[in-house]
């Protein structure tokens, strides 16, 4: 077999690949992830002279059984089938099957851990951390009180152009997971701090004489190089001032994010306020966000 038969996916995970990316809106990440998964269910299905139109309910059984034999933790093998069921249920819909054969295989259960939220003390010695006001010192102190002030998430933040801020109004556009658009308010402290930023002594000196990509330009967050600062670069910024204080493993964007929502909680927010704000479908991700009781749930609904 050559090499480029046993790497080739399937036309019809291509096809649902695709569909991703430009019907669902699907990031790159998350589409690299998919792509892993379903390429290790073609080779298994390969090697057993299967097809995706083909397959049957119990080839599903018996791949889930061979994931879990191989020794794979039960997030992996749930994530891996996870992509799988999706697959199928694509193809019964755009009718290059007449049934979905993955519908009645059950996943592994997974514990839902709960996040552990920082102290409100904790948070203010991380923003207190950045010293000084070069334009570096600025942008980091804009990161970090965006990212507990709005619940955003750190590529959502990354993200921001400036088109997208508006101080006046003290709000800003955020986009989410699946394309969708919400608008996340400013508070004073984030609000001051991204005024610091964006003033000509702060994003203006970190400025390029000439921009590497037009999207630059219109980027909220930069770089030292200019550009617009990455998804890593952020995580760079939180994981340094996090070291500073002491808080180490226990900090990443995420974190900020868990605290931004359960602090507002704390302090007699809405559930529902706050599953707005995190952009969440589901109120049920905002309880393992937050660690809401059952007497709160029942109360909001």
């Amino acid at each position: 077999m050559t090499a480029s038969s046993t790497d080739a996916l399937p036309a019809e995970v291509e096809d649902f690949l695709l569909w991703l990316q430009v019907e669902r809106g699907r990031r790159p990440a998350t589409l690299a992830a998919y792509r892993r998964d379903l390429r290790a269910h073609a080779d298994w299905l390969r090697e057993r002279h299967l097809s995706v139109t083909d397959v049957a309910e119990a080839d599903l059984v018996a791949y889930l059984r061979d994931r879990q034999a191989a020794g794979l933790a039960r997030a992996s093998v749930t994530r891996a089938m996870v992509s799988v069921r999706s697959l199928y249920r694509f193809l019964a819909a755009e009718g290059a099957r007449s049934d979905d054969p993955s519908r009645d295989v059950e996943l592994p259960k997974v514990p839902r851990g709960l996040p552990k939220a920082l102290s409100e003390a904790e948070v203010a010695s991380l923003l207190a951390a950045v010293e000084g006001d070069e334009p570096a010192a600025r942008r980091d102190r804009a990161l970090l009180e965006l990212l507990y002030g709005t619940g955003a998430r750190i590529s959502e933040l990354v993200g921001l152009s400036l088109g997208d801020v508006d101080l006046a109004e003290g709000m800003a556009r955020v986009l989410g997971k699946g394309n969708k658009e919400r608008l996340v308010p400013l508070g004073r402290y984030a609000r001051e701090a991204l005024v610091a930023w964006l003033d000509p002594g702060g994003r203006g000196c970190m400025e390029p004489e000439r921009w590497g990509r037009r999207d630059d330009s219109e980027a909220v967050f930069l770089n030292r190089r200019g550009g617009r600062l990455s998804r890593q670069g952020g995580w760079g910024i939180v994981k340094k001032y996090g070291a500073t204080v002491g808080l180490g493993a226990r900090l990443s964007p995420h974190t900020l994010r868990h605290c931004c929502a359960t602090h507002m909680l704390e302090h007699g927010a809405d559930i529902r306020t706050v599953q707005e704000l995190l952009g969440h479908a589901s109120i049920t991700t905002t309880l393992v966000y937050t660690r809401v009781s059952r007497e709160q749930l029942s109360a909001a609904y």
